[in-house]
């Protein structure tokens, strides 16, 4: 059978993460899934299911951190991501790099939004871990994929609806962040439609020697939950609980 072409919406950039002396998430990430979603995430009604507007398909949604993740889960994530991501990671500065990315996918703060079908295949995650990035306090969003077929539908909405909320329910966070290559239009598109603006540490264009002007291929956005100029309405707000 032909497989479905799949896109994604966003894709994260290998990174390093920069703590604060004083990490306030360690309480936060050491918590179970259940204190998570209970603490942080505090989603409506019937979050664990979802259905496709149109076709009626019904999916499961859960959460689980990266060490609850099965191998097969685990496997499903990075095939959606190869899927996906590969070529624009492969046409980017940093290369495509798999290895890297299946370590970075272990990262023990880790955390998976994972949407299967009846038949408990993965039909699109995101990842995420409140941390620190360039000093400041944040949610960021490591990655979101879902099939071609699932854009339009309100699933990613409602995906970066949650991130929203963990970081609206976590002080000190004042941001959802994320990379997004600038080659994907349609990504940065639905993030400036969410709220998101290139934040103020992402890679900025450069003039270098005899005239030759750097031009980042990707670029931090966020959404400011907390702060100056935060959003007061969540992305959520419109949305009706989930079937």
């Amino acid at each position: 059978m032909k497989r479905a072409k799949e896109v994604s919406v966003t894709t994260a950039q290998p990174k390093r993460l920069r703590r604060a002396p004083t990490d306030p998430f360690v309480g936060v990430n050491a918590k179970t899934d259940d204190e998570f979603v209970r603490d942080h995430v505090q989603p409506s009604d019937g979050w664990t299911s979802w259905e496709h507007p149109k076709t009626q398909e019904k999916c499961e949604v859960a959460l689980k951190r990266s060490a609850a993740l099965s191998a097969v889960e685990l496997d499903a994530c990075f095939d959606l991501i190869v899927r996906t991501s590969a070529d624009a990671y492969r046409a980017s500065a940093a290369g495509w790099r798999p290895e890297a990315k299946r370590e970075e996918m272990h990262s023990t703060d880790l955390r998976y939004i994972l949407v299967k079908n009846h038949h408990g295949e993965l039909r699109a995650f995101a990842s995420f871990m409140p941390t620190f990035e360039e000093g400041e306090p944040v949610v960021y969003c490591y990655e979101i994929h879902l099939e071609d077929e699932l854009h339009g539908t309100g699933l990613a909405r409602q995906l970066m609806g949650m991130l929203e909320s963990v970081a609206r329910h976590t002080p000190p966070i004042t941001k959802v962040m994320l990379t997004c290559y600038t080659s994907n239009m349609r990504a940065r598109a639905f993030y400036t439609k969410l709220g998101f603006v290139t934040d103020a540490i992402s890679p900025q264009e450069r003039r270098l020697r005899r005239g030759v002007v750097f031009m980042p291929d990707y670029l931090i956005m966020s959404l400011r939950v907390r702060g100056e100029t935060a959003e007061e309405e969540p992305l959520t707000k419109d949305t009706p609980p989930p079937n």
